[in-house]
């Protein structure tokens, strides 16, 4: 798949919000700074498309961009942190939960895990939060190339191993690294993928 055009559209505080569109679209999510925006502006090659920031927790809207007039990448907010009051913060979880359960025309939630850290309870349990809601999900294992390529394997062994006992299928999974560009075909590839298959009624 080649990006021809990436545009940032519009920021939505929850899914009421969130403009009514057919077109599929495909959300990131993940633990705050693992590096969400970074693999944004990998997919599309544009440096400053989403906005990467060193603290965690920055996002805290619901951002869509439109690629190739067609379909759009959804960034949503982390997961694990809000430098918020308490309110706040369960209103950023519940605009997540909304949107991951009540959107219509996503297509695939792509879960963001940081490949240099043992498997985090608080990922698992988003993952079986999904599971419990039956979404459509694909792992990415980001930051690859901050380790050795057996190092970064073997951690996703171990992450799998986690997942299995609750998954008699293994999800799909993909690496990334915003450094080195690994990932990037193969994500576009996977979402070319699903954009091929009929949508079931």
């Amino acid at each position: 798949m080649k990006i021809k055009s990436a545009e940032f559209e519009i920021s939505a505080p929850d899914l009421a919000s969130c403009p009514r569109w057919a077109e599929p679209e495909f959300a990131f999510i993940g633990r705050s700074n693992v590096g969400k925006s970074s693999l944004i502006n990998l997919l599309t090659e544009r440096r400053n498309l989403a906005m990467v920031s060193d603290l965690p927790g920055k996002t805290k809207l619901i951002n869509f961009f439109l690629i190739n007039a067609a379909w759009r990448l959804v960034d949503l907010p982390g997961y694990g942190y809000a430098k918020v009051g308490m309110k706040r913060r369960l209103e950023f979880n519940d605009a997540v939960a909304d949107f991951l359960s009540g959107r219509r025309n996503l297509r695939t939630i792509f879960v963001l895990i940081d490949s240099r850290l043992p498997p985090q309870a608080i990922d698992l349990e988003f993952l079986r939060w999904l599971e419990g809601i039956k979404a459509p999900y694909a792992l990415v294992f980001t930051k690859m190339d901050k380790q050795s390529a057996s190092q970064g394997q073997a951690n996703i062994a171990v992450f799998m191993k986690a997942v299995a006992g609750w998954r008699t299928e293994a999800p799909p999974y993909l690496t990334s690294s915003s450094t080195t560009k690994v990932g990037r075909r193969e994500i576009l590839e996977f979402i070319n993928g699903v954009l091929a298959k009929p949508v079931l009624a």
